[in-house]
Order: C-alpha cells, then structure tokens, then sequence
C-alpha cells in the first residue's frame, strides 16, 4: 500500500513537468517562421492543416514493449519491418507503376493519384485534402526527404493513417479504393486518435502533448471494416485514349472473407495482428497493464519483397535494422507454413501398369488462397521415386529462374495453364492463381489494361458458396465445373505410369506459394526505366529465394 501510494505520489510531482518539458521539445519543433512550421527540419506551409505525423513521434512510448513471458512486441519495430511500414519502399509497387505510366501517359496524374492512395495514404489524404493530386514519384527516393509531403509518403502505411480513421462508412462500397474518412477540420492539437482501449485522463495528456492528437477510444479499429478501405481495392480500365472503359476487382479478400465461414468467428486482426495473451503495458511511459494487445506486426504473406528490402537496404533506404528485418521474414515464413494450408494423400491404389494418388489440400486462411494482388500463385509439386530412388514422374517442379516447369504462361506470356481435376502428364500443373484478360480477351499483367479475369481457381476459403459467389469474388474457368473444387479444399487426382519402376515407391506432394510470379516480374523488362529495370535486376537475383514451400506429404506404396 505504501509503495502505491509513493508512486502515485511520483506521477503527481513528476507528470506536470515532463509534460511541461515535453510540450517545450514539441513546439521548438514546430517554430513559425513566416507563416511556416518545421518538422524534423522540413518545412509546411502552415495554410494547409497538418492532418498526419510520422511514426517517429509514436516509437518514443511505444517500443521497448516486453510481454510477461518476455517477448519484445515493441509496436515500433514490429511495424517498421511490415509491408505497411515499406508500402512506399516497394520496388515491386514503383515499377508497376511505373509501367502503368509508360502504358498511360496521357493519364499519368490520375494513376498517381490512385496508386498513392493506399501505399502514400498520409502524404495523398494531405494533397487532396488541400485540392490536389497525391503523387508518387515526386516523393522518391523515399530517404531523400524534401518537403512535408515527401515525408509523409515515405512513412508509408503509418501509425497516424490507420488511427485516425474515424467510424463512418465502414464495410460500405464508398469505404472501399482508400476510402475512409479521416477529419480534416480540426487543428493539430486538437486532433482525434482512436484505439481500443479506455482513454486515461492523466496518461492522455503525455500523449497530448508530445504529438499533437487527443486520444478516443473506439472498437472500431480491430473490426476486419478499417482493413477493407485499402484491401478492397477496385482499378480503371482505361482505353487507348485514356478514357475508362471498365472496372476490375484488382483485390477485395474482404469480399471473399464475407463470404466464408469466417466472418462469424474471426476478424482479419485476429489472423493478421495477433494478441498477447498476458495483459501488458503498451506503453513505456507509465504504461498500465492491457488486456488482449494486438502485435502490429502484420503478418502477411509477402516475404520475399522483406527480403528484397533487407538485401537492397541501402538503395531502397529501409529503416528497420537488418536482424530486425531477419526476425520478420521468420515470422511470415512461420506463418504461412502453419497457418496458410494443410495438403494430404487420400488414397493410393496401384495396377499393373498405374500409380493412381489423390491428394487434397485445405485452405486455413479466411480468404482464397492465394488472395490479394494478382501475381501471387500457388501450386502443387507433385513427384514419384522408385526404390533405387529414380524419379519416375514430376510436375510442377520450380527452376533457378522463378518459372516453374510444364507451365503454359510461364514459357509465352500469350497464354496460360488450365485448371485441372486429373493429372497424367509432367507438363500438366495445378496452379491455384488468377489470369487477367483485357478486352480483347488476350492475357495482360497490366492492372488498367484488364479488364476481367478468366481464370481464378485460388483455393476456396472454408464456407465459400462458389454457385452463390458475387462476381467480384467468383471461381472463373474450368474450375467452377470441377465439383471437387469446393469451399475451404480442392482435390487432386494423378495417374502415372510406373512400367519398370522398382517398388516400393514413394510419393511426395508439396503446396508451394510465389508472391510475385514469375511472369509478371519479366513483363516489366521490356519497359525501360529506372524502376522497372531496377525490380527485374532484383527478381533475376533473388529468384530462388522468390517461393517457400506451404505444406507439404508424403506417402509409400509397394
């Protein structure tokens, strides 16, 4: 008792005046000077309200985080080796843009525009806010930081964009393409930032008072509604002239999400932001024990880009120190592998002539499997060995150069591998993935030249009504006749021939997943440019880094 009452009596005394110091750093932070403020030694125009700051100002209270069981969940680190944190870093995003461009010119300013909105969101909410256009390549190289602007988009998807978000309009159509309302009448000082948590009157003036924001709390933010606005995200179809011609559903695993089995029981945060499970501070500065933390490290899917900003760091100006970023890459290794897909062998069965095997593979996740931006593919390498260990039969097998043997599009950009129910062949491949088409019906990677897909035959998730499926979301292609091709599973049937194999065989079926496939890195090599020639230098580098094996079985027939 005497100890608590010492400390509280420590918070009294000392409180006022760390406020007091820290309100004095803050505003010689911000000195006027002929109608301008700095930050960080950049100048605004103060005629134009500050709507956003940099995860800078958030990291002083909200590292050196310590669960009971002593794991470091520091929201700094954690976020600053996301995708989120590098959402304007990727090389992968700038040279699709890029292209785009070079595919558009005369739209360049709207492609800008739309493309900055969810991967430069503070620094594209500023610019409309204040009637003009969010830019993307004014703001790079994002470590050569000239204006207020430039700052803002290199922060990327920040701890101010996602927490000022504000409950209107959520899991609504107009939410959706970066759509969520952020107040831009209210003054830095006076400004509102949600969490989930109750607001402390006292603690609230610390924050307050070193970044300028009022805190609220709001449950808002750990409903799957605020990941929607960025992660529904429907393109332009644009014409020859420019002009719009038609609209592609470019991503929505929301959609997809809503309509699984899922949308009852888990929330993208559940998955995607993991709880602690002891209740901790969440704060360094007089933090107070909460309930139920969310980890902001944004598991995903895309290691291969984590590791392509750790290996080009310096050129690609990542913040996140490199053991830190090994640490994250780890992580979504791990989580793919244990929380993406499970694959299996039914039966076996073999005659005089055929090895018969039907595999069935299982889609953990609450959306398709793969999901999200189109170049990410799934596929089954399948293979049979004899007892002298000869392989006798393969598909599906992944080269040095990110392709994969026997498939279609891999080898001509013009056309692409079916999808299949029964497999005899080693140039046959199952590859779970979507196929664009413009509308003249040939194949394209370009995003404003597609106009629909007409092939997607990602795994379901579990629940998912493929004959009830809006067209946003639907199966496309021949998978929608394969009726073992249903919600949360798809199976697989191979019949090989083993004339003169030596038994016992044994058989192994893996579920490997490419992030970026193959064909939509060496389409940006016939566009020259610093950011296309820059990715595809990269991709050619790292290609055998560029796939992890999801799930994997094993099984021996004599």
């Amino acid at each position: 008792m005497k100890k608590r009452i010492n400390r509280d009596l420590a918070i009294i005394i000392v409180l006022p005046i760390l406020v007091i110091l820290i309100g004095v750093f803050v505003n010689s932070n911000r000195s006027d000077s002929a109608g301008l403020a700095t930050i960080h030694g950049i100048e605004y125009d103060k005629a134009n309200k500050m709507l956003f700051q940099t995860a800078d100002n958030c990291m002083s209270c909200h590292n050196n985080l310590v669960t009971p069981a002593g794991e470091d969940v520091s929201i700094g680190i954690d976020w600053q080796t996301s995708m989120m944190a590098n959402s304007a870093r990727d090389p992968y995003w700038q040279a699709a843009v890029r292209r785009e461009v070079m595919d558009h010119p005369g739209s360049q300013k709207n492609i800008e525009n739309e493309c900055s909105t969810c991967h430069m969101p503070m620094s594209h909410y500023q610019a409309n806010a204040s009637g003009k256009l969010g830019q993307v390549f004014t703001n790079l190289p994002v470590d050569e930081a000239v204006s207020q602007q430039h700052l803002l988009a290199a922060d990327g998807v920040s701890c101010t964009t996602c927490h000022q978000i504000r409950d209107e309009n959520l899991g609504e159509p107009e939410s959706f393409v970066g759509g969520f309302v952020i107040d831009t009448t209210k003054e830095m000082g006076n400004r509102d930032i949600f969490g989930p948590y109750p607001v402390d009157d006292g603690r609230s003036v610390i924050m307050h008072s070193y970044s300028g924001f009022r805190q609220m709390e709001s449950k808002h933010l750990i409903q799957s509604e605020v990941c929607a606005t960025c992660h529904t995200l429907y393109t332009h179809t644009l014409g020859p002239d420019g002009e719009v011609i038609g609209e592609l559903p470019e991503q929505v695993p929301y959609l997809e999400w809503q309509h699984s089995s899922f949308v009852d029981d888990q929330s993208c945060q559940s998955c995607h932001m993991p709880v602690v499970e002891d209740s901790m501070a969440i704060t360094s500065v007089w933090g107070q024990p909460r309930a139920d933390f969310s980890r902001h490290s944004f598991r995903g899917a895309n290691f291969f880009m984590q590791r392509m900003l750790n290996r080009y760091r310096d050129e690609l100006g990542v913040q996140a120190p490199p053991q830190d970023m090994d640490a994250a890459i780890n992580r979504t290794v791990n989580h793919l592998q244990t929380k993406s897909a499970q694959i299996y062998i039914e039966n076996t069965e073999i005659t005089e002539d055929e090895v018969i095997v039907r595999i069935a593979l299982k889609n953990l996740a609450g959306h398709k499997l793969p999901t999200a931006y189109p170049s990410r593919r799934a596929w089954v390498h399948f293979t049979i060995y004899d007892n002298m260990n000869n392989k006798i039969f393969e598909s599906g097998a992944v080269r040095s150069d990110g392709s994969i043997t026997g498939n279609d599009n891999d080898i001509s950009g013009d056309t692409y591998e079916k999808h299949y129910n029964e497999i005899t062949s080693g140039d046959q491949v199952q590859i779970y993935e979507a196929i664009l088409a413009d509308q003249h019906g040939e194949i394209t990677t370009g995003l404003l030249t597609g106009i629909r897909f007409i092939k997607d035959n990602r795994v379901l998730p579990d629940g998912f009504d493929k004959t009830t499926a809006d067209e946003d979301f639907a199966v496309q292609g021949l998978a929608y006749q394969d009726m073992d091709f249903t919600g949360g599973s798809d199976r697989l049937l191979y019949r090989v021939n083993h004339s003169g194999a030596e038994r016992p065989l044994r058989i192994t079926a893996e579920l490997k997943f490419q992030p970026i496939a193959f064909r939509w890195a060496q389409n940006l090599s016939s566009y020259d440019s610093n950011e296309t020639n820059r990715f595809v230098g990269y991709f050619n580098s790292m290609s055998d880094d560029s796939h992890v094996t999801l799930a994997t079985t094993s099984a021996i027939i004599n």
